[in-house]
């Protein structure tokens, strides 16, 4: 149980505020000042602008004391303003904190993204986590050891050098020793931190790289109660929202007399369009939302392309034309030149758990417990939704059931907060229902992407041309009007327009420029501002699409050029780390003595480094495609990463197996299901998903350490891999290529497959 979620079992318990006991802590606390987080940011990053860049999210949150507080008592506290969003992200921090410390990891009071107690770091998202925050713990945890060492110094009339630190006591070469708290007894670190730190030797390291359990895990595997979706406080009432049957709908007319009518009904709240009602137990609101639903008549005047259509009509949108590479290639030369096009739908997160949140508004203030990715943009998001001023809104972060990027977290807070403010002084629990979760989120977006490549007459590649047609992959809480719930209100708020997210973190172009060494690159983005249906960020953006399309054309021109598709990539890449992975990939594959394969079977491979900057990750990959049926069937996997200092290699691998998993289940089965009007994807029966059943046979995934190297993101290295890799396994496996995502989709697998089409 992490620290908002002790804090509101105690509330539960005692009806007291769940931060009532942080408050003593806070009071009590000898080197624990009340102090604004932001203020003395934006001051030190100005600063810091000037001279030296600290290292991670330090340089946007300078202060020691944002990080790391101890009290006289030796009462350790370590926050983060990253969430744990089922990643283990929260185990590796605590780990990396451990160690720079030099205390055993439940020596620490652990806390994660809360607007009142965390530093600000934005949002959990891009596989930032333990390359910012990780990397700010490291050094911020160093610097405060190094203080601590010299304050005991000071104590023991002794030279720094001389004392070691054994598991929260400092000792001398004489046997003298201190706490910790008695160490920081004067010395106060509200202080900026410094650009360089004295960090350990990772040679001596006992708790980074190594495997520590997951601390989020237990709770969720023995039902406990580990999610927003779980909590239960006192005097909690239940809300439930009626949506809107298409985009832009208006409320013409509801009976909402007769709803509030209805057993254990508290109150109809109702705002222009915007409709929810609010009940003492969670089936009376869902038995007064179908209600309500079942009176609410609606004008409608939404129209969507069709969705055999939706391609084309991107390609034709209005779009703001971004030169992402321009490095033009030798003249001539060119033996053969090969060109494709490929397409992906829309994607829905599909959140097992539907978004849920819980709001309570007392005294003209707001707290909000949520799974959103971010509390701090949420809460200005809030405040601007409900005239507010932000410092009266607390928005705590407590893990929700599914995430895989910009769910609909944001939005259902934005619910709660709202049905909050009318029935104040009341915990008001809001969850969507599955059918609202599937048609209303922001879905991943659909692309197009073109490419065209000459070889020259030795079989090297001297001209890349790419073409990618895209909306945003971005609409997170940039103001209110992101908030869907807005849009309905009789005054509505407006969505920000969106921006393309400049390179190398990209957007719809994430990924788009080869890591191979091309002697010509062009890469065009056609960055669609106009979007046909709701879209925002999803696990690894546009990378998962130009990495198929990429790994997938490298198989083509690999075959054109009479190649082996490993060694016609090892040809083209210079880089060190990347030759690494993909030659531990493929020698644990044993892809050199793969030997003739049965009809039906084939292996792919792939390679990527995720954002041109992350992780290094390569996959081999073996499959059956059942000609008959169209079925695939995913034998063995083999995947090898890079991600520089490794802190929990079991964390690691969790992450790459959990996303080669996701992948080959967008890859082969997952697309958005609508008409020119409407979502009609309202449940797993309208939008299949992987089943137990096709998982993979085995995955096996062999980690590179780089104990001292910078922490490189890994939590969505594996998402483009793994679809390329599947996909040049499929072809691999009937001699024919398929572009359009998903590559099962209806028949066009079973009839790709057909001995004829081969």
């Amino acid at each position: 149980m992490n620290a908002p979620e002790r804090s509101l079992a105690s509330a539960a318990q005692t009806g007291k505020p769940a931060d009532a006991g942080r408050r003593r802590f806070l009071a009590a606390g000898a080197i624990t000042v009340g102090f604004t987080l932001l203020p003395a940011a934006r001051l030190y990053a100005a600063e810091a602008a000037q001279g030296p860049k600290l290292p991670g999210s330090l340089n946007t949150n300078p202060m020691l004391d944002a990080w790391i507080r101890l009290d006289a008592q030796g009462k350790l506290t370590v926050y983060t303003g990253k969430a744990e969003l089922g990643t283990g992200v929260r185990t590796a921090l605590l780990q990396i904190a451990a160690e720079e410390l030099d205390v055993d990891p439940s020596a620490i009071h652990f806390v994660t993204a809360d607007t009142q107690l965390t530093p600000n770091e934005g949002y959990t998202a891009g596989s930032h986590t333990i390359a910012d925050s990780g990397t700010a713990l490291l050094n911020a945890a160093a610097q405060v050891r190094a203080l601590l060492l010299q304050a005991a110094a000071a104590r023991l009339g002794v030279d720094a050098d001389t004392l070691k630190i054994d598991n929260g006591f400092i000792v001398a070469g004489d046997g003298r020793s201190l706490r910790y708290g008695e160490a920081v007894d004067g010395l106060d670190l509200h202080r900026p931190a410094a650009p360089v730190s004295t960090l350990k030797d990772p040679a001596s390291h006992k708790v980074i790289g190594k495997p520590m359990q997951r601390l989020d895990i237990p709770g969720k595997v023995t039902g406990g109660a580990s999610y927003v979706q779980d909590m239960r406080l006192p005097g909690m009432v239940h809300a439930r929202a009626v949506r809107p049957p298409s985009y832009g709908a208006r409320l013409t007319g509801v009976d909402s007399a007769r709803v509030e009518a209805m057993p254990g009904v508290v109150k109809v709240v109702r705002d222009g369009s915007y409709l929810a009602v609010v009940a003492e137990d969670e089936w009376q609101a869902i038995q007064a939302m179908r209600e309500l639903a079942a009176s609410a008549t609606w004008e409608e005047t939404n129209t969507m392309p069709a969705p055999d259509q939706i391609h084309a009509a991107l390609m034709k949108m209005p779009a703001r034309e971004i030169a992402v590479a321009d490095q033009p290639g030798p003249a001539g030369g060119a033996a053969r030149t090969l060109h494709a096009r490929y397409t992906k739908p829309y994607l829905v997160h599909g959140s097992i758990g539907p978004s849920c949140s819980v709001a309570l508004f007392e005294n003209d203030r707001l707290t909000v417990w949520t799974h959103t990715q971010g509390v701090f943009p949420l809460r200005a998001g809030l405040a601007e939704m409900l005239s507010m001023p932000p410092e009266n809104i607390r928005c705590v972060h407590v893990e929700g059931s599914g995430c895989y990027g910009h769910n609909a977290a944001d939005d259902v807070a934005a619910d709660a907060a709202l049905i909050a403010r009318a029935v104040p002084g009341r915990p008001v629990r809001m969850q969507w229902m599955r059918e609202q979760e599937h048609t209303w989120e922001p879905f991943g977006p659909a692309m197009v992407t073109d490419v065209k490549a000459s070889l020259d007459a030795d079989g090297k590649v001297i001209d890349w041309q790419y073409e990618i047609w895209s909306n945003s992959h971005n609409q997170r809480i940039d103001n209110a009007g992101r908030l869907m719930p807005t849009w309905a209100l009789e005054h509505p708020f407006t969505p920000a327009p969106p921006k393309p997210i400049p390179m190398p973190e990209g957007g719809g172009d994430r990924n788009s420029i080869p890591l191979y060494d091309f002697a010509g690159v062009r890469v065009q983005h056609h960055f669609i501002p106009d979007m046909p249906l709701r879209v925002s960020a999803m696990r690894s953006l546009g990378a998962y699409h130009n990495i198929f399309t990429i790994e997938s054309f490298m198989d083509e021109l690999a075959r054109a050029a009479n190649a082996d598709p490993v060694e016609f990539r090892l040809r083209h890449l210079g880089n060190p780390r990347g030759r690494d992975v993909i030659a531990l990939a493929a020698e644990k594959f044993g892809w050199k003595d793969r030997g003739k394969r049965p009809p039906g079977h084939g292996i792919g491979f792939s390679f990527a480094q995720y954002k041109n900057l992350m992780a290094f990750l390569a996959i081999a990959m073996e499959i059956a495609v059942e000609r008959e049926s169209g079925r695939v069937r995913i034998g063995r996997v083999v995947a090898a990463c890079d991600c520089g200092q490794i802190v929990n290699p079991d964390g690691v691998r969790n992450q790459i197996e959990g996303g080669i998993l996701q992948s080959t289940s967008w890859t082969l089965y997952e697309q958005l299901q609508y008409d020119t009007r409407r979502i009609t994807s309202y449940d797993w029966s309208g939008y299949p998903i992987m089943r137990f059943s096709d998982v993979p046979a085995t995955v096996e995934v062999h980690l590179i350490d780089r104990p001292g190297a910078p922490f490189l993101g890994a939590g969505e290295a594996s998402q483009g891999p793994a679809s390329a890799a599947l996909g040049n396994a499929i072809a691999d496996a009937i001699g024919v290529r398929l572009r359009d995502l998903p590559l099962a989709a209806g028949r066009r697998l079973r009839e790709a497959a057909r001995p004829s089409a081969a």
